[in-house]
């Protein structure tokens, strides 16, 4: 059962309320902040106790350590190799952290926390019937919430994504990145009955996060990711706090290499009824070079995808075939190529051209 279950007029698939009755209209509206999105595949976890911060800070891609009441941010956990494992919004309220997780990773993320607990002063709580709405500012649906405060401070999580982080980089070479617009709120309320509509299910809210190229834990993650490459380093990876798992290979990729995937934004042709689904492949010519990992109906902008390519993929036109249908994709870099190796290394002078007779003990870096 979920909390969103009094509401009127919910579609759903599986405990998913996907729309309203029209994807469009509801889609408009909460871009412009006068929806409310009933979340229900997300998840709040709590991590209470003194040590909390430090003891997530010590082993996350985020600086946590002194986060301050109120504040919000993003982390990833990362494997020893670098790779995404769980990746969590971050909300402090100066008792607890609250962890806001996809409902796929949720328990994972939360039996991996306990895991390390050890001799921590911290508890690891899964609240699972909590309310999560989101929302976007700029219109009256914040007004319409009264978020639970448990602890004194509002529980609304601020998606960093609308801008670089302290600590972070973006590899996107844009001007006037789609993220500034993306003004995405999450809340945890108390009686999500007692909210009033109008109401967005989830192909609206997925419509503005591919639009705004925000990668996320359920659609851009697999076995193999890194977060260089979907720029996941503007906004949860923090470059300069420190030794934590994986560090190594965040700051060997962002230094000294490139990642070996990018993602790429998809215009697609919408002459077709057919809208690709994660896994479709996505073809230059007769060679595989990716796939889909989210594609969705923009109410502006149309059918667009977001796509994970090999770093060798070219940057042009591309095609997505999707149920032996081909469709033809505009590509928009997010990650060129050529990301990382931000470093400025300096070339050490061989020693096969030390001038004949110096000493080799003299010799110095160019």
């Amino acid at each position: 059962m979920s909390a969103f279950d009094a509401l009127p007029g919910a579609v759903r698939d599986g405990d998913l309320i996907t729309h309203f009755g029209n994807p469009i209209i509801e889609q408009r509206q909460l871009a412009h902040g006068e929806a409310l999105a009933p979340l229900t595949d997300r998840v709040l976890i709590e991590v209470a106790g003194e040590d909390r911060l430090s003891w997530l800070d010590s082993f996350t891609s985020q600086s946590l350590a002194r986060l301050r009441p109120g504040a919000s941010t993003e982390l990833l956990i990362l494997d020893p190799q670098g790779r995404v494992e769980h990746a969590a919004g971050v909300l402090e309220d100066g008792a607890s952290v609250w962890l806001i997780a996809d409902a796929g990773d949720a328990e994972q993320l939360a039996t991996w926390l306990k895991r390390m607990v050890f001799r921590s002063r911290v508890t690891v709580t899964v609240h699972a019937d909590a309310a999560l709405v989101g929302f976007f500012a700029g219109g009256g649906a914040e007004g319409r919430i009264t978020a639970s405060a448990p602890h004194g401070v509002p529980l609304v999580w601020r998606d960093p994504w609308r801008e670089v982080q302290p600590g972070g980089h973006q590899y996107a070479l844009v001007d006037g990145h789609p993220a500034a617009d993306y003004a995405w709120s999450v809340a945890v309320v108390d009686d999500a009955s007692a909210l009033t509509g109008p109401f967005a299910g989830a192909l609206a809210a997925e419509a503005l996060r591919v639009a705004a190229w925000r990668p996320r834990w359920s659609h851009e993650v697999d076995e193999r990711t890194i977060p260089h490459e979907s720029d996941w380093i503007r906004s949860a990876v923090h470059l300069n706090k420190g030794c934590y798992r994986g560090q190594e290979t965040v700051a060997k990729v962002h230094n000294l290499g490139h990642p070996p995937r990018r993602l790429a934004a998809l215009h697609l042709d919408g002459s077709d009824v057919v809208l690709p689904a994660p896994g479709d492949v996505v073809l230059a010519g007769d060679d595989e070079v990716g796939h889909i990992t989210s594609a969705v109906l923009h109410y502006e902008e149309g059918p667009i995808a977001l796509a994970i390519l090999s770093r060798r993929a070219p940057v042009g036109d591309l095609v997505v075939r999707s149920e032996g249908v081909d469709i033809a994709a505009a590509q928009q870099v997010i990650v060129p190529a050529d990301a990382g190796a931000t470093a400025d290394v300096p070339r050490l002078t061989r020693l096969s051209r030390r001038p004949v007779g110096e000493d080799p003990r003299n010799a110095r870096a160019d």
